[in-house]
């Protein structure tokens, strides 16, 4: 088995001053020796938020903590077979008037390819995903 951290894990870390290595050490105090990986997805999601930073020394930063979370943790590419499974679940989940954020959804997808649990703090959407195994960090 193996984890990975979805954006909400890892901004709360920040937020609270954790570094990369802390995050990882917090993960396998809490779950034991696990592979703990991170969707390219989530890596875009963040870069995307230290971008939307509206002064330049935060943005910085938080470039940069992104920057050494990709090189401690792997990050696992939206390889082309997980392209179609999240194009069905969406069209399933939506025909029964559940919707989704798409970067949720393609996330949830490399996670279920992998055969990983996805940690979050946002249970709610991950939830609606079915197969997805979902633990609240």
């Amino acid at each position: 088995m193996g984890i990975d951290l979805d954006c909400s894990v890892v901004i709360a870390a920040e937020r609270r001053g954790r570094t990369a290595r802390q995050i990882l050490e917090q993960v396998n105090a809490a779950h034991g020796e696990v592979e703990i990986g991170l969707s390219a997805v989530t890596i875009a999601e963040l870069t995307h938020g230290a971008y939307r930073t509206k002064t330049q020394a935060p943005q910085q930063r938080r470039l940069e903590f992104i920057e050494r979370l990709s090189s401690d943790v792997p990050v696992h590419p939206l390889r082309f077979e997980v392209r179609r499974p999240p194009r069905r679940i969406a069209g399933q989940q939506e025909a029964l008037g559940i919707q989704f954020a798409f970067a949720d959804l393609l996330i949830g997808a490399t996670v279920l390819h992998l055969g990983f649990v996805v940690a979050t703090l946002n249970l709610r959407d991950f939830q609606k995903i079915p197969g997805l195994s979902v633990i609240q960090f």
